[in-house]
């Protein structure tokens, strides 16, 4: 089966599945505790896809050019049973690697079943070193401790690790060195995030963005670091290596470096919505066509029918065009 290819020639590669909107964290850039509050009503567990339906939507979605997987939410690992599934979708034929994305405070506890299920490698969140700016940007006073030792432990089970830091004016850009320390010495590579406008509640503003020039320029302080071509199309993040080769330093630059143009990222949510763009307002639902008795050919033609008139440029139009977004717990990152 040929792939389809969207409005601007862009395929479809990569498959993010969305397993749960809750989250142990209040981070302020992604779920605001005055939003996010104890009031506040997430998805019903009867609305989330069975890991049934979703090994199902990732076989289908594998033949139009799907070979990546990664597990999203909210908190990944929050979602009961999440080994078995990780093991279901290490026996899809085409599927080349699965990755997840957590806040790595569970991490330690999971990291040995993961890595036996399949698991390929894991990226952690960590916005800071510092005790004091970790708990406060994670805005429920967790310890990087925590973190720190899920990371040590899923290295210890062979997952690759990699490690995400949002950055963000007045609030952690005094971390931007000490994690490059940390990641060179550990040898981990590090990307670095530009503070986005995902969803309705962050009040992002432009002023409180690190650009990835910004960004750059404190680590040459520091650093000697060599430029690396992208090693496929769709690759998000920007990419040094240090000159001793020991790991690279990276910056995802949604805002200042938009990468709209060759992405190639399809968005599953927790409760059955393929979305075509993180920026997006509203999905696709395939959880009625799944549990409504629809057939793989006509799932696979209402997702062929979706890509192809898919346009999506929402960071090449930042500042031009307005319209609602999708939370990004909700969606996943």
């Amino acid at each position: 089966m040929i792939g389809p290819v969207d409005k601007f020639g862009r395929g479809m590669r990569d498959l993010r599945i969305s397993l749960t909107d809750r989250c142990n964290f209040r981070c302020r850039y992604c779920m605001p505790v005055e939003v996010f509050g104890p009031g506040y009503r997430f998805l019903p567990r009867e609305n989330l896809l069975s890991f049934e339906e979703i090994v199902r939507m990732t076989r289908l979605l594998v033949p139009m050019g799907v070979e990546k997987v990664r597990l999203t939410g909210g908190e990944p690992l929050l979602r009961r049973g999440i080994e078995d599934l990780v093991a279901m979708l290490a026996s899809i034929e085409g599927v080349k690697d699965i990755a997840l994305t957590t806040n790595g405070v569970l991490l330690a506890h999971h990291a040995e079943a993961l890595a036996l299920a399949g698991l390929s490698r894991v990226t952690v969140s960590l916005d800071a070193l510092d005790p004091e700016i970790f708990a406060r940007m994670n805005g429920v006073g967790a310890k990087v401790e925590r973190v720190l030792a899920g990371i040590n432990a899923a290295q210890a089970y062979g997952l690759k690790v990699k490690v995400n830091a949002v950055i963000q004016r007045g609030v952690n850009e005094s971390e931007v060195l000490p994690l490059a320390r940390w990641a060179k010495e550990n040898s981990i590579d590090l990307r670095y995030i530009e503070y986005m406008d995902v969803g309705e509640t962050n009040g992002w503003k432009l002023d409180e963005v690190v650009s990835a020039s910004e960004l750059l320029e404190i680590l040459s302080t520091e650093f000697d670091l060599a430029p690396r071509d992208p090693a496929y199309r769709g690759e998000v993040a920007l990419h040094w290596g240090h000159a001793d080769g020991s790991c690279e330093v990276g910056v995802i630059a949604s805002v200042t470096r938009p990468f709209c143009r060759d992405c190639q990222r399809i968005r599953l949510s927790a409760d059955g919505k393929l979305f075509t763009c993180l920026f997006a307002a509203n999905g696709h639902d395939v959880r009625d066509m799944l549990r409504g008795g629809a057939g793989d050919d006509l799932l696979q033609a209402a997702v062929r029918g979706m890509w192809r008139v898919r346009e999506d440029r929402y960071s090449e139009e930042r500042g031009i065009v307005h319209r609602p977004k999708a939370e990004m717990s909700y969606l996943g990152g």
